[in-house]
C-alpha cells in the first residue's frame, strides 16, 4: 500500500522530471497545429487525462521564451471567434529543435532504462533467463 507522502513524493519526481521538458511538450502540441495558450494548457492536461498540468505561469513564461528565441510565433487570433486571443505557431525553427530535444530524450530515456534494468525476467512475456 502507498502511503499518502510516497505519493506526493513520487508526484514531486514526476512534476520535477518533466519541468525540464515543457518546452518540448508545448513545441509537441504546436506542431499538431496553431492554438492560443489556454488551448495549450488544457491540451496537455487532457493528454495526460488530468495527471498532469503546467501552471499557467509557467507556461506564459515558456511562450514569451520560445517566441523570443524564434521557435513560435505569436499572432492576435480574429475577434469575431469571442475575446481577442493571441495564438502561437511553430516555426521551422522550432521544428528543428523539438526533433533534437526529441532524440536526445530517447538517448536518455534508452541509457537509463538499460542502468534500471534488472537481472532475470521483468514480465511474463520476457525471453531472458534467470542469472546463475
Amino acid at each position: 500500500m502507498m502511503h499518502s507522502t510516497d505519493a506526493r513524493a513520487d508526484d514531486a519526481f514526476s512534476a520535477d522530471l518533466l519541468r525540464g521538458h515543457t518546452d518540448t511538450i508545448v513545441l509537441a502540441t504546436l506542431r499538431r497545429g496553431d492554438r492560443y495558450g489556454f488551448e495549450i494548457y488544457k491540451a496537455i492536461r487532457d493528454a495526460t487525462g488530468g495527471a498532469h498540468e503546467i501552471k499557467e505561469a509557467t507556461l506564459y513564461a515558456t511562450y514569451r521564451r520560445l517566441s523570443h528565441d524564434g521557435l513560435v510565433e505569436a499572432y492576435w487570433g480574429d475577434e469575431s471567434q469571442g475575446g481577442r486571443r493571441k495564438y502561437y505557431r511553430i516555426t521551422d525553427a522550432g521544428r528543428a529543435v523539438y526533433r533534437r530535444n526529441v532524440a536526445a530524450w530517447v538517448a536518455t530515456r534508452d541509457v537509463i532504462d538499460a542502468l534500471l534494468d534488472e537481472p532475470g525476467p521483468r514480465t511474463p512475456t520476457s525471453t531472458k533467463g534467470t542469472d546463475s
